[in-house]
């Protein structure tokens, strides 16, 4: 991966004033270099034109695309790559699917999870609730830092941190092992969010 730094969608999470491309952008603009499309709610045709604006976005900076579980509409809009969460098609049918080179990445909970994600061909995880966190109540407690290190200890896919991530946590997820982190407020509801993005692109090559 040539990323570190992860940023996931909720368009949610944004003032009434706010649009979901134009804060893509200030993170873009910022030095973000990967981005999943998550937007959940959307009908299939709202969430492919979205997909094709957030293309053109996205290439504008260089930067990579996943859509979050739509394979179809991974593939309509030529992204990077897809997201997949545990009830979504495997990794392993996608590669059967899908001839062109796709990445593929995975949410896992458990060390249990992490594994099957490697073994299934993903080419790398996000790991967590690893704090608490509102967006991933659904998912129970967190899992905590000592679970992140020793999925990061025991695969060997890039692990990337998700949940609770602030600014001052960055070191700790770098020390047990963490590959990246996978933003979602963080970055959305940050006053500055091109800082924020140059901030948190900071501390991790300073906690290296």
């Amino acid at each position: 991966m040539d990323f570190n730094l992860y940023l996931i969608t909720d368009r949610k999470l944004l003032t009434v004033h706010s649009s979901l491309l134009a804060t893509v952008e200030e993170a873009l603009k910022g030095g973000l270099k990967a981005l999943q499309l998550r937007e959940k709610d959307l009908g299939t045709r709202e969430l492919l034109e979205l997909a094709y604006k957030m293309r053109e976005l996205t290439g504008r900076y260089n930067a990579k695309l996943f859509i979050n579980d739509r394979l179809d509409i991974a593939l309509c809009v030529n992204a990077d790559g897809v997201h997949l969460g545990q009830n979504s098609i495997p990794p392993d049918a996608v590669r059967k699917a899908v001839k062109r080179k796709l990445l593929i990445g995975v949410s896992t909970h458990s060390l249990k999870e992490a594994k099957d994600a490697e073994k299934a061909g993903a080419d790398f995880i996000t790991f967590g609730p690893v704090y608490k966190t509102p967006s991933k109540l659904k998912y129970g407690l967190p899992v905590g830092i000592e679970a992140l290190r020793e999925v990061c200890k025991k695969i060997r896919l890039p692990v990337f941190a998700i949940g609770g991530v602030n600014i001052n946590r960055v070191s700790e997820l770098r020390q047990a092992g963490a590959y990246g982190v996978a933003l979602i407020s963080a970055l959305l509801c940050a006053g500055d969010i091109r800082e924020m993005t140059r901030k948190f692109m900071s501390s991790w090559e300073m906690n290296k």
